[in-house]
């Protein structure tokens, strides 16, 4: 039969033929039965949605038919692979316009839209596109041009293929026609022109404003782009969540187990149903607080919705993935069931594993055995039910597109904790709510957690939320431990009066906490400090701890860091400096804290390592004056928080200077800063970002154009970007191109990564194959990246970051 000859890929290796078209479409059409039965059913979508999914999963490939394509894959005998020059996706169109002929139009194009849209945008607005529109290309064609752009084909290939496509679309009990449609490769060619057409008269300008049908293409596209990874790479997604119904129980006998039992604010959490906020001090067990929450969304999205809901743990800091990685891991009992979202490797696998070697893909025709493998490479990035990552990774998905839709769809219907969600700058907290809402829409549960969540951000979200929040805080009769006495300085962390301080307390045989505001000081610091305190203490008593590391180093540092101060384990003496990186998820404590003055959110987290348990009398909590300085016309704080709330909050502390304080008085003085004229301008710029935000990405009233060029924008916007040393580029190649590789002792290809801010990039060369920039920099295992050399006239000054 001559449908056993047609190929969908080119062989992976030689003597390993490719895989067959039907092989592909049938794996694609059985991935979006597994997709449904994980994201269930979507709020605000049409009822016909999955079975439109299914639809274009069974056609979206059918276009690889003719011979032009079957000869660049290197599966026509006795020719040598050429580049075809056109797009198979737009003659899969012929198949949907015939073999779908008696569906609603509406469904029909839709199901057209998404079978053309996966590979390429079909527009690119006033920006140079990255791959050449759909439209670019073939708008101004006449049905003759389509017949010529995409003959010869084996009729024989043809007719079984379309027979083959027609009988496994009434064994799935698709709404195909009774008889196969009349074709020929002409017929073919008509169909798809005049269906094509329709595509452009739907999609070729920006959408009215409430035109929903932006929003079902985008979900449709992840819905279909997510099952052809899962169908090229031959990998399952996980069925069973590590947090699931048998967490109640164990979290209750580990806390019995101690001679404590649930708190207040836990049982609540548990019992709430749908978005929480939770207020509550730190170490007063949050985390286990909000798993309870994420345990009873599961149970009853799964109820609602028929699907397998995802949970998403979101921090503030890339950095501090790893920390909550392991903390979950071993309090779930489940070593390999965590997903941990890294931007730089899922986009590189993303992209790379839609390139099929259609004109434009900028890939090597040969190159199949490394296409493969990111196909199944991008396939992890949606593997497991529960994920670790920080609110961009997600956000990455308003991007749309075939690249980032996968990342919308995959979170309908998913719950969502923001632990500790900073108040950031207007612009990206404004884009969080924006998202928040977004997820709401479709399904999501949401829950915000913090220490000191002033009321100006609760507000925030509720209306970001719709206004469906449910407050949950220890009752008013449950007072917070008094852990710290606050105590503030005017010399500078980094004067010698400052240092002689601390020397003195390590003298004492305390494990001391100073935290910089910026990573020039935290080295100084160090330097100063460190071989005085291994001196007296030994190796392995002093730390630094910053957010410019390879990851493969600061897991070391985290590890040997819990090891000295881990909550639980008994006090020993030592130093630990660092930077805001040291503020979430590290389970730390230690008997005092010296830190520079920052805004009040900062600072609780901060004083919140210090005495975490409480098993101490109050300690003191040093808080230093800050260094101001003019960056960009702007006033702050070692050029890093911004002069005017530091400065409130500054006059604050030294109000109270001496007296014991909780997290209960700080949410207080939050209040009162937020609720002055800088906060009202802070509550006003939010919500103006978040509209904005919302009007331009996430109503998607033209889902099809090429927005491609603006993933660096949210680099810059949120975390920065990340680079790699050039002595790290061959081994990050070989561990991002053959990760399952025992040669690269296992190492994942993100362990190379160190962020950066987003100026750096412009300091190095840009690999365009590995999607990174590389940089030359002086680079130490133990103190981080402290320098970039690649031009005379710019460098990297680690004052001016985190």
């Amino acid at each position: 039969m001559a449908v056993t000859d047609l190929r969908a890929k080119s062989s992976p290796r030689p003597g390993v033929p490719g895989e067959l078209l039907t092989s592909h479409l049938l794996n694609t059409l059985d991935a979006v039965r597994v997709i449904r039965a994980r994201v269930g059913d979507i709020p605000g979508m049409p009822p016909e949605f999955w079975t439109s999914a299914a639809l274009a999963a069974l056609l979206h490939d059918a276009g690889k038919v003719p011979d032009g394509f079957q000869g660049m894959i290197g599966n026509l005998a006795r020719q040598k692979p050429v580049v075809w020059g056109e797009r198979h996706e737009v003659l899969s169109l012929g198949f949907v316009r015939l073999l779908l002929a008696d569906l609603p139009a509406e469904q029909r194009d839709r199901v057209a839209a998404v079978v053309a849209g996966h590979h390429r945008p079909f527009t690119s607005g006033l920006e140079r596109a990255s791959k050449l529109p759909l439209f670019t290309q073939y708008a101004d064609d006449r049905p003759e041009d389509f017949a010529g752009r995409f003959t010869p084909a084996s009729p024989e290939r043809l007719t079984a293929l379309m027979e083959w496509l027609h009988a496994t679309g009434r064994r799935y009990r698709l709404p195909f026609p009774e008889t196969v449609p009349a074709h020929d490769i002409r017929q073919l060619a008509d169909a798809a022109h005049r269906q094509f057409q329709n595509v452009m008269d739907r999609w070729e300008w920006e959408l009215p404003p409430g035109d929903a049908g932006g929003t079902t293409a985008v979900l449709l596209l992840g819905a279909v782009t997510m099952a052809d990874h899962l169908s090229s790479a031959h990998a399952p997604l996980a069925a069973r969540n590590p947090l699931n119904e048998n967490y109640p129980a164990r979290l209750a006998e580990r806390l019995a187990g101690k001679g404590h039992a649930l708190r207040p604010q836990q049982r609540q959490a548990a019992d709430t149903l749908g978005n929480l906020l939770l207020r509550s001090w730190t170490g007063s067990g949050k985390t286990e607080a909000v798993l309870l929450w994420a345990t009873t969304q599961i149970d009853d999205l799964a109820a609602r919705t028929n699907g397998n809901p995802r949970v998403f743990y979101l921090l503030p800091y890339l950095a501090s993935i790893n920390a909550m990685t392991g903390r979950l891991a071993e309090d779930l009992h489940s070593p390999d069931g965590i997903g941990v979202a890294h931007s730089k490797a899922a986009s590189y696998h993303l992209a790379r594993s839609l390139s099929d070697g259609c004109a434009g893909d900028d890939t090597d025709l040969t190159d199949a055995a490394a296409k493969a493998r990111s196909r199944a490479e991008a396939t992890k990035n949606f593997r497991e039910l529960l994920r670790i990552g920080t609110p961009y990774q997600l956000l990455r998905g308003a991007l749309a597109g075939p690249v980032h839709s996968s990342i919308l769809t995959d979170s309908a219907n998913s719950v969502f904790i923001l632990d500790e969600l900073h108040a950031y700058d207007p612009r990206r907290l404004g884009m969080i709510l924006a998202i928040l809402g977004f997820w709401h829409r479709i399904g999501g549960r949401v829950a915000v957690l913090s220490a000191t969540m002033p009321t100006a951000l609760a507000d925030l979200v509720t209306r970001a939320l719709d206004g469906r929040t449910t407050l949950v805080q220890p009752p008013a009769e449950l007072q917070p431990p008094v852990r710290h006495r606050l105590h503030t300085r005017q010399a500078h962390l980094t004067d010698e009066r400052s240092l002689a301080e601390i020397r003195q307390r390590l003298t004492d045989g305390q494990s001391v906490l100073v935290v910089a505001n910026n990573i020039r000081d935290a080295i100084g610091l160090y330097e100063a400090l460190g071989p005085f305190c291994v001196e007296l203490h030994g190796e392995g008593s002093a730390h630094l701890l910053h957010s410019r590391y390879r990851r493969m180093d600061r897991t070391a540092i985290e590890t040997a860091v819990r090891k000295r101060f881990a909550s639980g384990t008994p006090r020993r003496p030592g130093l630990l400096v660092g930077t805001q990186a040291l503020e979430v998820s590290l389970d730390l404590d230690l008997d005092s804290c010296h830190t520079s003055a920052a805004d009040l959110e900062a600072l609780v987290q901060r004083f919140g390592r210090a005495n975490r348990l409480g098993a101490l009398a109050p300690v003191p909590v040093v808080v230093h004056q800050p260094a101001y300085a003019t960056r960009g016309g702007e006033l702050w704080a070692d050029g890093v928080y911004e002069a005017e709330p530091t400065l409130h909050g500054w006059d604050i502390l030294t109000r109270h200077d001496g007296r014991t304080i909780d997290e209960q008085v700080i949410t207080g003085w939050l209040d009162e800063i937020y609720a002055g004229p800088w906060g009202r301008t802070w509550a006003e710029r939010v919500e103006y970002h978040r509209r904005e935000f919302e009007a331009a990405f996430l109503e998607f009233s033209h889902p099809f154009d090429d927005r491609s060029h603006l993933a660096e924008v949210f680099d810059r916007q949120f975390e920065g970007s990340e680079v790699i040393l050039r002595q790290d580029h061959d081994d990050y190649r070989t561990s991002l191109e053959q990760a399952d590789d025992k040669a690269v002792s296992r190492l994942h290809a993100d362990q190379y990564l160190i962020p950066v801010p987003s100026w750096c990039t412009s300091l190095g060369g840009y690999d365009k194959r590995l999607k990174i920039c590389v940089v030359e920099g002086d680079y130490d295992e133990h103190l981080g990246l402290r320098a970039i050399h690649p031009d005379p006239h710019e460098k990297y000054e680690p004052g001016e970051i985190l």
